[in-house]
């Protein structure tokens, strides 16, 4: 049986990447630190919608900022989120679609 300190942290990382806003800020983000405005400008979103993704990433774990003067900077809390990042997209791009169709019919994907 797994602790329950890894069951609670994967399902943080879940429901981080469980919403597409956010799963776009974790990608972004593990190519360079950024600022909100850039962020939001990059993924197409107002700067509250933003600012609310961003809030919702730090309660996870998964971002910091980082204050520059009157700014605050965003990236990942740790290099090894953006390895995991690449390790999951590389995964997730292997899997064959079509061995689980009704997944994006029920939403699931």
């Amino acid at each position: 049986m797994e602790p329950a300190v890894h069951t609670d942290a994967l399902a943080r990382f879940g429901h981080a990447l469980s919403d597409p806003t956010r799963t776009r800020i974790l990608l972004n983000l593990r190519r360079a630190p950024g600022y909100p405005s850039e962020l939001a400008e990059q993924i197409g979103v107002t700067r509250q919608i933003l600012s609310n993704h961003l809030a919702c990433l730090r309660g996870c774990g998964l971002v910091v900022a980082v204050p520059e003067g009157r700014r605050s900077r965003y990236e990942l809390a740790d290099p090894r989120i953006g390895a995991a990042l690449e390790d999951l997209l590389g995964l997730v791009l292997a899997v064959d679609p079509a061995c689980c169709p009704d997944a994006v019919t029920e939403g699931c994907c």
